[in-house]
């Protein structure tokens, strides 16, 4: 059966242990290994799957990354002196597929696959160990310019999947909103207040995020206020 949009197969899961990233010797979650055979996933994401830093990574509302395997090659033309590392699970990514990415992947939508359901709840928010992990400088500000970050998923119902299971999209909550959508809204250099609280009311959208938004929105309503408050100034008095 030819995968669709909205139903494509698993082509590799990753997990892995902590490792060291760059000379400076940081530790990082970033460097997965294949899973052979049966996948076990929980509200905290893949059995065996580790992150260094939990303040940031892992976690119920980042429990799996999906990242398009499509990327790779926008991003090996684009940076080839890393392009022979550039490969399906190099970016620490869970799940690898072809036919699912930031255009037509939507905050919200709701995925199964063998015997869990999970539900898409924000974008990977790409940071300076990309740059580490290639040793390309500004890699992480290309990832994030070109939109193409992948995006975190939490666990509706736990269960087992493996490579070959397809991820069936059961439900979709925002025709509006795909990751690619979300960083338009949320990059913009002018923000539109209204935009950004349409984003907000989307069903599915991690809770931190709608937190930062709306407090980005009370912000900018502050300032224009206070604008609106200076007393301008007259015509010049003989």
């Amino acid at each position: 059966m030819p995968a669709t949009t909205s139903n494509v197969p698993i082509d590799a899961i990753f997990a892995g242990g902590i490792g060291i990233l760059g000379e400076e010797g940081h530790r990082s979650g970033i460097f997965k290994r294949r899973v052979e055979g049966e996948a076990r996933v929980i509200a905290e994401g893949i059995i065996g799957d580790q992150h260094a830093d939990r303040r940031v990574h892992g976690g119920p509302e980042k429990a799996v990354h999906h990242f398009a395997s499509e990327n790779y090659a926008t991003l090996a033309t684009a940076l080839p002196q890393a392009a022979d590392a550039l490969v399906p699970g190099s970016l620490g990514e869970n799940f690898a597929t072809v036919g699912l990415d930031e255009r037509n992947v939507h905050i919200g939508d709701i995925y199964r696959a063998g015997g869990v359901v999970l539900q898409v709840s924000q974008p990977r928010s790409p940071c300076w160990k990309i740059n580490h992990r290639f040793a390309v400088e500004g890699m992480s500000l290309m990832v994030a310019r070109e939109r193409i970050t992948g995006w975190y998923y939490r666990v509706l119902k736990p269960g087992t999947l493996r490579q070959g299971d397809v991820l069936q999209r059961l439900e979709r909550t925002t025709d509006r909103f795909s990751i690619s959508e979300f960083w338009q809204v949320v990059s913009a250099h002018g923000p539109e207040v209204d935009d950004m609280l349409a984003l907000v009311a989307v069903d599915g959208l991690a809770d931190e995020w709608k937190r930062r938004l709306t407090e980005r929105v009370r912000w900018i309503r502050e300032r224009r206020a206070a604008l609106q408050a200076v007393p301008q100034a007259g015509p010049l008095q003989r």
